[in-house]
């Protein structure tokens, strides 16, 4: 009797998760393509207040449906909080700082490095949820899992040496690359802490991460000797500069939200493998869109890193069911 409906709600919810990251996907891939034009394209040294802006720009919005949602609650829905709660500020605070050092090592990232080698140069992310999985929440991987891992540290190796080859490498891009894996990794970690604290609402979550970040960012932009640069910047007061500002804090906005949303559909490591696959499909897009040409060895380190998080992928999922089947076996007993 309740078969079928069972797997009408496995079907949707299956649907679900796919809608949530082919989404990210979209988002994320044409996010970067937009911070890389902002960061590379502008002509202006300022990293960090470009990302400001940007969650500026998401507190904003997120502000504005909160107000719209009081005044109008038929037509916008908005989870009620408050972000100056102090509550709120004690518990929330630990991940918008997480969240501030993900955002800003991926732009800084970004701003030295190519589309295409981005996606090598931040592909340690599984291997460093593994350590700190370990070290955090003391749960040990397997030796497969462990060789997948090593796997990705080679893959990642040979791209930064044939990427040291050419004339775009940057070391202090690939440095901040492998930043970005860490804090990208500790934030997946406690996102799903944290979201228990503001009752599993994504957009709450969101919109707290943003305004903390907002401040956040404001001394790391002084003492990066940003302001100056900003304000000697010759199109500063161009409409069409503000206009494509806006449309990058659009984009960190939905950014943002889709990140947090595939981690609560999902879980920490699906989401890094997700964004780990999703960075092998914009590297073939980045080398056609820009015209680069790489050598075998170049796409080799992509295909190894590819391979290993496939592999760690499949590894863990035959160890989640044959843990589940053990604890079934059990309970049965």
């Amino acid at each position: 009797m309740y078969q079928p409906l069972e797997k009408e709600n496995l079907c949707a919810k299956y649907i679900r998760i796919a809608l949530v990251v082919t989404a990210y996907w979209i988002i994320s891939i044409l996010t970067v393509f937009v911070n890389k034009a902002l960061l590379s394209g502008l002509k202006l040294d300022a990293p960090l207040f470009v990302t400001w802006f940007q969650v500026l720009t998401s507190s904003t919005i997120c502000f504005t449906m909160s107000v719209l949602s009081k005044r109008y609650p038929r037509l916008v829905s908005f989870p009620e909080g408050n972000p100056f709660d102090r509550n709120t500020f004690r518990k929330v605070l630990p991940l918008s700082i997480l969240f501030t050092m993900m955002i800003a090592t991926n732009n800084i990232c970004l701003k030295h490095v190519g589309v295409a080698f981005y996606y090598v140069g931040r592909s340690l992310t599984t291997v460093f949820n593994v350590m700190l999985t370990y070290v955090l929440l003391g749960q040990k991987t397997s030796f497969k899992a462990t060789l997948c891992c090593v796997l990705i540290i080679v893959g990642f190796w040979l791209g930064v040496d044939q990427e040291s080859l050419t004339e775009s490498f940057s070391l202090i891009g690939t440095v901040f690359g492998v930043l970005g894996s860490l804090s990208l990794s500790l934030y997946s970690i406690y996102t799903k802490r944290t979201l228990q604290h503001v009752n599993q609402e994504v957009w709450l979550l969101s919109y707290y991460n943003n305004v903390y970040s907002a401040v956040l960012f404001v001394p790391l932009m002084i003492l990066n000797g940003e302001v100056q640069e900003v304000l000697n910047f010759e199109h500063l007061f161009a409409s069409w500069f503000w206009g494509v500002m806006t449309i990058g804090g659009v984009c960190g906005f939905a950014i943002g939200f889709v990140t947090t949303l595939q981690i609560k559909v999902t879980s920490p490591l699906t989401h890094n493998i997700s964004g780990t696959a999703k960075a092998c499909a914009q590297t073939v897009i980045a080398t056609t869109w820009y015209n680069d040409t790489k050598s075998f060895l170049w796409w080799t380190s992509n295909a190894v890193v590819l391979l290993g998080s496939a592999f760690y992928t499949r590894v863990k999922q035959l160890e989640m069911t044959q843990t589940h089947q053990e604890q079934m076996s059990s309970q049965k007993v």
